[in-house]
């Protein structure tokens, strides 16, 4: 397969702005990593006018998607998971072009995978978990049990990307298959939800109760990155301050529901600013002292 590709990235890698071209197999007949294509043909760039170029081909019944990726739009993927797929493509794929070894470097970077970018993916991970259990527990007890059931399988997804990434992995796109290897309590919670033969309200009910457990014990390692940012400075931040700090902004639309749950779970604590307002204050928050 690589040969009859080969004269369509050979092309690319003779301009200069291209880094590296990778090659990625479909390993399956249903393959939810390629979007069932044969074979993705990943070309990664720099400074190119186009961030994100893809085309199709079809060759001997069968079938290639090329994707044109610049690297800072790479970057940015790989930062905060905005397109997994990519992840698996570059731990698994075979490179066929590589300028200065950035894509073997890259590689590397991947299995490393450092603590700063996980502490950031689990954050972002984590505070979709807190929003989807949360609308999840508010459907349940508003009597709308199909859309609870709903909800909460996506929140135990959410609970296995975490797993995932506190022992230290990238989250593939078949992350039960690497929670059934790592984590057999967590995939347990998600094997009862499928299987079970409660009724539906029992069964999101037993579920509401497990899931808070495993949510609670992870709290504080699942907001690490965003306590490490409020620990930076001794004076308490504003909600304002924290949105729109560097850091937080991939996961800033689910910062106050991620506060508001560090408040209630007591990992953060609240100080009242006087206003002009009678009665009325400003919040502010600091993390709590051990």
């Amino acid at each position: 397969m690589e040969n009859v590709l080969r004269p369509i990235y050979q092309e690319k890698a003779s301009q200069p702005n291209t880094l590296g071209v990778l090659i990625y197999e479909k390993h399956q007949d249903q393959s939810p990593v390629t979007d069932n294509f044969d074979v993705i043909l990943l070309i990664v760039s720099r400074n190119s006018d186009d961030e994100w170029f893809v085309k199709h081909y079809e060759f001997e019944n069968k079938t290639a998607a090329m994707h044109i990726v610049d690297e800072d739009l790479l970057n940015e993927w790989i930062r905060t998971s905005g397109y997994r797929k990519v992840i698996d493509w570059l731990i698994n794929g075979k490179i066929v072009f590589d300028r200065n070894e950035y894509l073997s470097n890259l590689k590397e970077k991947l299995r490393e995978f450092p603590e700063h970018n996980r502490k950031l993916k689990k954050a972002i991970e984590f505070a979709k978990l807190i929003r989807a259990y949360r609308e999840c527990k508010d459907l349940f007890h508003s009597k709308h049990y199909l859309d609870a059931n709903s909800l909460m399988i996506r929140s135990l997804h959410y609970l296995a990307r975490v797993t995932v990434l506190e022992k230290g992995f990238h989250p593939e796109i078949t992350v039960w298959n690497q929670v059934k290897r790592i984590d057999p309590e967590v995939y347990k919670l998600y094997e009862e939800l499928m299987e079970s033969n409660e009724p539906t309200d029992k069964r999101i009910s037993l579920m509401l109760l497990a899931s808070d457990f495993a949510i609670h014990s992870r709290a504080e390692q699942g907001a690490e990155h965003l306590l490490d940012i409020m620990k930076e400075k001794d004076e308490p931040w504003s909600f304002s301050e924290l949105k729109v700090h560097p850091e937080t902004q991939h996961y800033t639309l689910d910062l106050s529901i991620l506060l508001e749950y560090l408040v209630e779970r007591k990992i953060i604590d609240i100080e009242l600013v006087e206003t002009k307002g009678k009665n009325i204050y400003h919040r502010k928050y600091t993390v709590k002292e051990d």
